[in-house]
Parts: C-alpha cells; structure tokens; sequence
C-alpha cells in the first residue's frame, strides 16, 4: 500500500463513506432552511439522532457531562480505526501515527478558531491545564487567582505548585446568578496585585453551567500583564466561539464531552508567543520553543482515539454547531422554566440565554443534594449527579441532544412534588 493510497484510507475521506448514513446527511439537507431556533424544538426530527444512541432502558440519563457517550456510527469508526492499527502495528506507528495526528490537528483548528501551530491533542482537560499549571517557571511570591467553583484537581495542581515553589493562591468565588458581566469582571480585577502572574477561570463553570465573560476578563487581566488560563472542559462542541475572540493565553479542553469524542481526547491552545515560558513536563526530542510538540510530548499514545477525533468533528459539522447549540439551550430552558419560580427550588444557572447553554443546577431547600440525586434515581429513575459546595446546592442536570421533551417531563415532575 502506497502512501498516497494508505492516508486516503486512513483520513475520512467523505461524510456518507465515513459515518456510513447518507439518508441522515440527507435529513440535515433538508431542514438547511429552517432556523435552528425553531428545528431545536421539534423533538420528532432528533429522534433521528437519538435512534444513533445506543441507550441504556433503565433510567433517563442526565448526567451527559462527565463522559458524552458516543453514537454508534462513531463507534463503528472508532472499531474500524482499532482494527485497522492493531493490524497494521508498528509500521503504522512508525510512518504514519504523526502524519495522521497532524492532520487530525489541521482539522480541528478551524472548529476551535486558532492556528494548528497553536493547537495540540492531549487525553483530557486536566492534562491541558496541568501542562500549562506545572509548565511555567514560577518563583517564590508568585500569584494565581483562581474561582472556588474550578475543578477540583486543577485546584489541587495549583495549590501543589504552591507548596512546591511558594506560589501564592488567591481564592474569590462567582456568584451563581450575576447581575452582569461587569460583576464578574470586577471579582477579578479586584484580586489582582503586582506579583499577580495567572488567572485561572472557567469558560462555563462545570456544576453550574454558567457562561462567563472570558474576554472581557483576558482584555483586563492583560492591562496588569496578567496572563489567562482557561478551562473550557464543556466548552467544545456545546456552544460556537473562537479561540481568537477570546485573546486568551492558553486554554484546556475535553472532546470526550460535547464533541462526542471517545473517552481519553483532549485539546490544548498555548498563544505563538507563549510557548517558550512553558517547560515540558515529558520530554520529547523537539527542542523548538515555539512548536507545541515540545511541551505536549506524550510518548506512545492510542492513535486509533485521536482518528476518531476527526470523525466526531464531521458528525459534529454534519448536525451543524448552531444547531447543536440551540438543541442544548432550548432543553435547558424547557426545564428550567417550567420549575425556576417554584416555592423551595433553587436554580443555581443564570435565566439569561447568554449566560448558560445545556447545563444547569437545580436544588431544593431541606433536601442535600446527594439525597436529592439518590430519590431522583431510585423514584423517578432519573440520573444525575449531586453537588454540594463552592456555594452551589443542587444537582447538576446534563441533557444531550438526544434527550426528549418527554424526559424532562418526568424531571419536571419530579422536582414540583418534592419541593412542596
């Protein structure tokens, strides 16, 4: 096999040989005219998305943000991607394993908006961050600002850097409902000193759902000379950006979330001009301090993950980033409305749209959250996850764009008989 010939077989090569359903990609063609606003409210169209899911009958699963399973047009893929290295081994390691992660790269650049120079696959969230978080040259009386509503081990990764070179961790809280972007700002701003170096935020909070103003807080952090870390776990494949409109520094993702990647795939954006400050924290042989694959070596990796990556991309593509979006936000706010103004219900998500996307938080008064998810499961055979802590009371509700209108029903029903 030539090698024209074996990167022909191994790239995807067009959405109906690759996700094997030219009728769904015929579906999509014929609702291009419909406003995704409105498509987003017609759950008999997504029920063809949802027969792709192989779902479990046992309970109504709304805890999408830990692990966004994939469909079964890219499981098939990525069984055919496993197959297709293990068959070939080493040789395949060898000549093509690199060419075909770059390429992977190339094509998730434009998705996320930046320069593929910029733009590295990692396995997750953490490992971006801890990349960035261990990577910088810190000294004695360093600051890091930071939210206490992070992710628990990037809060630990920088408490660790802390204990280790004597950094300094400053520690403010987001209010769950804002009155404005300004509020959130101003949080920041005001933790900022001279020996400020990092801030850590999250692009949308992960047990909330909140959104926050990600440029407005680079623009101001840079005023300072402050650089901006973010972590933008639920971000990818749950609402359109780019990374160049947010004038971050660098930025950690999961594409095992809501871009439906397999379990395992991840992103890291580092900006040109920040790469040299970041040591590795696995070496590798490329010693250019202004390429990403000096700081995001990683040794032997699953290759047949990363190809999937690309085809999660064209499925992604294929139902359409606005769509996708409006799908997620319309569930959300067909929930939440319905049980936002009820007596002892806590909502712990901003109403306004800009502000959330498809998570949310709800809680009730006298029932902890833990106990909350336990009667939600055994009464109502509904799974979630309960969070109790960083100023956040309630459960954390994860639909994906397979979930019915009828399944949030039962939650709906749910929440009102026990809060009265």
């Amino acid at each position: 096999m030539n090698k024209r010939a074996f990167l022909k077989h191994s790239a995807l090569a067009g959405m109906g040989s690759v996700l094997g359903m030219d009728s769904f990609a015929a579906a999509f063609q014929r609702v291009k005219n419909i406003e995704a606003d409105l498509l987003a409210r017609d759950d008999k169209f997504w029920q063809g998305i949802r027969n792709q899911y192989l779902l479990k009958p046992d309970y109504i699963n709304l805890e999408n943000g830990y692990y966004n399973f994939i469909p079964q047009p890219l499981l098939e893929k990525y069984i055919e991607h496993i197959r297709h290295i293990n068959f070939h081994g080493s040789w395949y390691m060898r000549n093509y394993s690199v060419l075909d992660k770059a390429s992977v790269v190339e094509k998730l650049a434009p998705v996320v908006g930046c320069a593929p120079s910029e733009l590295a696959i990692t396995r997750n969230t953490t490992e971006s961050l801890d990349i960035v978080i261990a990577g910088k040259h810190w000294t004695s009386g360093d600051e890091i600002i930071m939210a206490e509503q992070e992710y628990g081990t990037i809060i630990a990764a920088i408490r660790h850097v802390a204990d280790r070179y004597g950094v300094q961790h400053k520690m403010i809280s987001v209010p769950n409902l804002p009155a404005s972007d300004e509020e959130i700002v101003d949080l920041y701003r005001k933790a900022i000193t001279p020996k400020t170096k990092l801030i850590l935020i999250s692009h949308i909070i992960n047990i909330t759902g909140q959104i926050l103003p990600i440029r407005k807080v680079c623009d101001m952090a840079h005023q300072f000379g402050v650089e901006v870390l973010v972590d933008g776990a639920h971000a990818i494949g749950h609402f359109k950006f780019k990374m160049t409109d947010l004038n971050c520094d660098y930025y950690g993702s999961s594409l095992h979330k809501w871009l439906s990647a397999p379990l395992g795939s991840g992103m890291l954006y580092v900006s040109k001009e920040k790469m040299p400050g970041i040591w590795p924290l696995i070496i590798g042989g490329d010693k250019d301090p202004f390429k990403m694959q000096r700081i995001t070596h990683m040794g032997t990796h699953p290759a047949y993950t990363t190809l999937t990556i690309a085809d999660a991309i064209d499925y992604y593509q294929l139902i359409g980033p606005e769509r996708k979006e409006a799908r997620l936000r319309y569930l959300q706010q067909y929930w939440t409305s319905k049980v936002r103004k009820l007596p002892n219900i806590l909502l712990n998500t901003p109403e306004d749209p800009a502000r959330s996307c498809g998570i949310a938080n709800v809680g009730i008064k006298g029932i902890p959250p833990r106990d909350l998810a336990t009667r939600l499961m055994d009464e109502y055979k509904i799974f979630t996850v309960g969070i109790d802590g960083a100023n956040v009371f309630g459960c954390r509700i994860t639909p994906n764009i397979y979930t019915t209108t009828a399944e949030l029903d039962v939650l709906i029903g749910a929440l009102k008989k026990m809060s009265a």
